[in-house]
């Protein structure tokens, strides 16, 4: 592993369901307005930035190389380059990664990365022959040219692709997300009940840790249609009267005849960015700055699409190979949770010595998850997750919650949209 690469600090906006508090808010928006904050919190230099890193999934048409807009509206130097990265839900790691990647190649010492994402305005999307109509509309001249191009029109012509449902399935094997899940659920027969369980642990844990979250999450005016916004200051997602019978309730999404996938048992879509101001040791010894914690290592797998979310599993081990650190190592274990019933796969197929055998090539299990060590502030599940976003606010809240409990090694991972996983190791300054 070359040098590690130190975190300073660190902050992010409230992350709040789509179609919500911060609706009116687009991804540049979110992300300018959390680099400014950074730069306000820590009193960095903007001239001393060697570059800018963002991640975001659904990049808005109107802000493309969305980094170099979020850098120049927060008032950071022209002179100061920026790139977009893209690692589906694990974009938000992608930024931290690509950064040390820089820092060990000796291309910079100082960088602010951004992780953002609006999925509130994620567009409608025509499909082609529509578009082809409407393109003949635009360059029709006369009043009867006109008339024919509109009579070619059709009511289905006026029914759009949501763009998030189209970027929540997968084009390789034509499975949405909430399908892969149910193929988990499936495989490790989760039942229904247990990913009920652990979806209503994940709302009480978050709203039990709202005072501790708080510290890395800035209150904000949004923008608003009326100009009324009033201050966001928390995550919306957790519930506080969230129930086991109120889960039950619900009727899967992705399979209604068989499945076990609902909406309460899976991420909610969710607005939100977050910061980070990163340097290289070097760097910190010079400006003299104390970091929050340090990147050790990290993978990047590929699996099987079918399976995405058993992407963590393929990661972490794939991490173990290069650190020699497995699961009994970490003090803290973040596994986002992009649906209850791939969390809980997860771990299953960790301790489960068949799997690690057949698919690992281990002669024994990578190990278990205490639920002590796991998602101790709650998950996607009651947080949200807006897909570029999480990674990076993974690394946050994990550095955070080592340094409040004094504790050392944290492990995070995330399940990748078209079949990837990443891991990372921190550490605690």
């Amino acid at each position: 592993m070359n040098p590690p690469l130190y975190i300073i600090d660190g902050v992010r906006t409230p992350f709040c369901k789509a179609g919500t508090d911060l609706a009116g808010e687009s991804a540049a928006d979110l992300g300018s307005k959390v680099v400014g904050h950074l730069l306000a919190r820590t009193g960095v230099d903007p001239g001393r930035i060697e570059q800018v890193i963002a991640g975001c999934v659904g990049q808005p048409a109107g802000t493309a190389n969305i980094a170099r807009v979020v850098a120049l509206r927060a008032g950071i130097p022209v002179q100061v380059p920026a790139v977009t990265v893209h690692r589906n839900c694990a974009s938000g790691l992608e930024v931290l990664t690509q950064a040390h990647q820089m820092a060990a190649a000796g291309r910079g010492e100082v960088f602010v990365l951004a992780a953002t994402e609006s999925m509130s305005q994620y567009p409608l999307l025509y499909r082609p022959r529509t578009a082809s109509k409407l393109m003949t509309l635009a360059r029709a001249r006369g009043k009867l040219e006109k008339v024919r191009a509109l009579a070619r029109l059709r009511p289905r012509d006026f029914r759009p692709d949501p763009a998030l449902r189209l970027g929540l399935t997968d084009p390789t094997c034509g499975l949405n997300m909430g399908q892969t899940a149910e193929n988990l659920a499936r495989e490790f027969e989760v039942p229904r009940h247990n990913q009920d369980l652990y979806s209503l642990y994940s709302h009480r844990r978050a709203v039990a840790a709202r005072g501790r979250l708080r510290e890395e999450v800035f209150p904000l005016y949004p923008d608003s249609a009326n100009g009324s916004a009033a201050l966001v200051e928390n995550d919306n997602g957790p519930r506080e009267q969230q129930s086991e019978e109120a889960l039950s309730n619900l009727k899967p999404v992705f399979d209604r005849s068989h499945g076990r996938v609902t909406a309460g048992n899976a991420s909610q879509v969710t607005d939100g960015a977050v910061a980070l101001l990163v340097m290289s040791a070097s760097a910190c010894e010079k400006y003299g700055r104390l970091p929050l914690g340090r990147l050790v290592d990290y993978a990047y797998v590929g699996c099987d699409a079918r399976r995405m979310g058993l992407g963590p599993v393929y990661a972490i081990h794939a991490l173990q190979q290069r650190t020699g650190l497995g699961l009994q190592d970490a003090d803290l274990v973040e596994i986002n949770e992009a649906f209850a019933a791939q969390v809980l796969a997860v771990a299953k197929a960790c301790r489960c010595e068949s799997f690690c055998r057949r698919e690992l090539k281990l002669k024994r299990p990578l190990g278990r998850i205490p639920s002590r060590k796991l998602n101790v502030n709650g998950g996607a599940i009651a947080l949200g997750h807006p897909v570029g976003a999480t990674g990076a606010r993974l690394v946050l809240s994990t550095l955070k919650e080592l340094q409040r409990r004094k504790l050392r090694r944290g492990l995070v991972s995330l399940c990748v949209g078209g079949g990837q996983g990443a891991a990372a190791w921190l550490e605690a300054a």
